[in-house]
């Protein structure tokens, strides 16, 4: 199985799917490897990019999203798994970055991407990777009572403000009920303890009979670092960040602009 990062891995700069990434995918699927996007964003934002891979709609095969807060099969978008995050902790996650004026902060159910204060920078990114979203208007986060809230970001311009922020929410919630990752230079991710995209790798390959070790993951920020340790074969595309680098046992010539995932597969499973 392999399991693999969308933004900044898989897609290019601007959104994109390569035809070289997805000749590969079929590939690899053709020779019965399982092709997991395993991704931030909500499954609803990839449906095209699965059908360019022909894996959109089939059974048998699967999808991760919301860094593991949801695993589906791909027929029907059917789910196998909901690791949602308690509502309490999460409203008390939203509160934290509704407060932060220059957050957009992004609440994700099980179907559907809402963002309190939406920017320009932010709300562009969005469009470019297919991913739609409605505006919350108000700060009422009682209107998710009965949700699944599959996890809670923020979206602000640097690092320091990002880390302030994660300090923010940590004290507010205690910090062992939560799983905190950073991604694409911009976000501030918060699930619920013990749910990342290695742990959604794992339970999925249980599934499916597949060990850890028989699992390649490729990644390139944060939030992938807990799916490159939980797989035999983690990889690092050459964008990678340092700590992603240092976690890898393979590290791509090329870069998500210039099919690395190509690479990989043509490397370890052609």
């Amino acid at each position: 199985m392999i399991v693999c990062d969308l933004d900044e891995t898989l897609m290019n700069d601007d959104g994109s799917l390569s035809t070289k990434n997805a000749e590969a995918i079929q590939a690899a699927t053709a020779k019965g490897v399982y092709f997991v996007p395993n991704s931030g964003r909500s499954y609803t934002s990839f449906q095209n990019d699965l059908e360019t891979m022909h894996l959109r709609n089939q059974p048998n095969q699967y999808s991760i999203s919301y860094n593991g807060g949801l695993i589906l099969e791909n027929k029907d978008n059917r789910p196998i798994a909901i690791n949602a995050m308690p509502f309490e902790i999460a409203k008390a996650v939203f509160e934290a970055g509704a407060a932060n004026e220059k957050a957009a902060t992004h609440v994700y159910t099980q179907d559907t991407l809402y963002i309190y204060n939406p920017v320009p920078e932010d709300s562009a990114y969005l469009r470019n990777r297919g991913v739609s979203f409605q505006e919350m208007k108000d700060a009422n986060f009682d209107q998710f009572k009965d949700a699944n809230i599959m996890k809670v970001i923020m979206a602000l311009p640097t690092m320091s403000e990002r880390k302030q922020m994660r300090a923010d929410v940590e004290a507010k919630v205690d910090p062992k009920n939560l799983a905190v990752t950073y991604s694409s230079d911009r976000y501030v991710e918060f699930n619920p303890a013990g749910i990342d995209k290695g742990s959604a790798s794992v339970q999925l390959g249980e599934l499916l009979g597949i060990k850890p070790e028989e699992i390649i993951a490729a990644g390139d920020n944060s939030n992938d670092l807990p799916m490159l340790k939980a797989v035999g074969l983690p990889v690092s595309v050459a964008n990678g960040i340092d700590s992603v680098k240092e976690a890898a046992k393979y590290i791509t010539e090329a870069d998500n602009n210039h099919d690395a995932l190509a690479e990989i597969i043509n490397k370890f499973v052609l």
